[in-house]
Formats: structure tokens, sequence, C-alpha cells
């Protein structure tokens, strides 16, 4: 029971308490739900030679409006895991939150490095336990004792292990560069041109994704994130000069009224003292 010093905290993580309020109302009393926000992102990932690389836009939409322009779209899970979150933003941040925390208890209780499938099965067993009403769809890659794994998570739970992929509304158009471009152990360099065509071809075939370009390079021992990598939406300049010049248009008429002024008020105008109190 809560009271004023003992105040009662809400438990954490998702609450779903008016799911069934919802269904009940819809049912009987006819109401219309509303509909879900469409939202936009291109995440990708590749493994490449020595490890994965992992790429992301900056721009949060929701329906037709520009929430922000520069969302942190790829999160830290542990120093030799990472994250990409496509579909609702409060929702893949909320996630990964919750499982780096997780992850972060399991290193300090085993005393060694995390494995990548182990925030894997994580992840997988949480979205599945809301069976898709998270909107999170995941790209999951990192290095470990055993090498490189890249991972594909979706908002329901399945999981699928690849070595290149991507999601969210701009993933046909950056689908279509890996695919072309991928091979086996590509150099870092290569990997990161890969990545950056990847997520510019989302960006500039969606209207969902846009502003600059995240990457993530994680090795054995060693992260880079880059942020921002490069600017893909550079605001174009003006080229012209649009004031017209005096005379450009006719004066057609002109009418001049004068201002009457009574004496009364300009003797009270010039004789009316400053307020200097402060």
């Amino acid at each position: 029971m809560s009271s004023l010093l003992l105040p009662e905290h809400s438990a954490p993580g998702f609450v779903f308490d008016n799911v069934q309020r919802n269904a009940f109302l819809q049912n009987q009393k006819g109401l219309a739900l509303p509909k879900a926000t469409k939202t936009g992102t291109t995440i990708c990932g590749i493994v490449y030679k020595d490890g994965v690389i992992l790429g992301a836009d900056t721009r949060a939409t929701g329906d037709n409006i520009i929430a922000d322009k520069n969302c942190s779209k790829i999160h830290c899970l542990a120093k030799n895991i990472y994250c990409c979150g496509a579909g609702t933003a409060a929702d893949t941040e909320v996630t990964t939150r919750m499982i780096s925390s997780q992850l972060e208890l399991h290193r300090l209780n085993t005393g060694r490095e995390v494995p990548v499938i182990t925030a894997n099965r994580m992840l997988k067993q949480m979205l599945y336990r809301y069976q898709g009403y998270i909107g999170a769809a995941l790209v999951l890659g990192g290095v470990d004792s055993i090498g490189p794994h890249l991972l594909c998570i979706y908002p329901h739970g399945s999981t699928d292990v690849l070595q290149y992929t991507t999601m969210g509304s701009g993933s046909l158009a950056a689908m279509a560069v890996l695919e072309s471009g991928w091979k086996p152990d590509l150099e870092e360099e290569a990997g990161k041109k890969l990545v950056r065509d990847a997520i510019a071809g989302g960006i500039f075939n969606d209207l969902g994704s846009g502003s600059t370009i995240d990457i993530c390079v994680i090795r054995k021992g060693s992260v880079d994130y880059i942020r921002p990598y490069e600017l893909a939406c550079v605001k174009g300049k003006r080229q012209g000069v649009y004031r017209f010049k005096p005379g450009t248009t006719a004066v057609l008429s002109s009418i001049e009224r004068p201002i009457y002024i009574e004496e009364e008020e300009v003797k009270r105008i010039e004789t009316e003292s400053m307020d200097t109190s402060s």
C-alpha cells in the first residue's frame, strides 16, 4: 500500500494493462481502436574478414512527420555486442536497455565475456513473450570467443543466422546493394563502403529513412562506433537571389492621409516625465 513516505512505484518494463479493456470496448461497444503509426528505418549488417559491421540511418519518423533527424539506432548491449533497432523507437530503446542490464549481470556472475548467442536467446524469449506487440525488429552483431556472429531477430521472436542482412522500410533497396556487393572475407574498408552504400540506398529510396549514416565496426577486442560516418542528406543551397529591385512592379495609385493629433495630447507627451523608480 502506497503512502506519502513510501510511494508505490510502477513495475519496470512494458505494461499491457489496457489490452483486455480495449478488446472489450471494440467487441461490445463497437469503438474503433487507433491504428498503428507507420515508421521508417534502414538498418543492415554484414560479416567481414575480422568481425561484423553494422549500419543504420538516423531519421525517426511518425507517419509523415520527421520526429528526430539524429536518432541513434545502434545500441550497445555489451562491450563485444551491438544491436540495430527498427520499428518503434521507444520499443527498441527499452528492449535493448533491459537486455543490456541482464547481459551485464550475466557477465558479473560468470566472470567471462558474454557470448552472442546468450544475447540472442534473451532477446528472442522476451519478444516471443509479448507475441509481436513490441515493435522491435533487430539486427544483432558481435564477436566472441567462437568468432563473428550476425543475427536477424523479428518482432515475434524468430531469428535467422546470416552473413548479411537488412531490416526496416528501406530494406529492399539495401538488400539489393548487399546481394550485389557482398562476398566472403571482405576487407574492413570494403565492408564499410558496402554498408554505407546499402544504408544510402535505403535513404535515397525510402521517405522514412534519411539524415546521416552511422556505422559500428566490431572486431575481436575492439569496437569503432563512428557517428556520424557520413552526412547523406545535405541541405541544398540557394542558387539565386529572389529580391525584386525597386520599380519592378508599377504603382497604380497612392493615397496620402494626414494624421491629426490634438494640441493637448502633444503637450501631455512633451511634459510627461520619465519613471525612474526602481
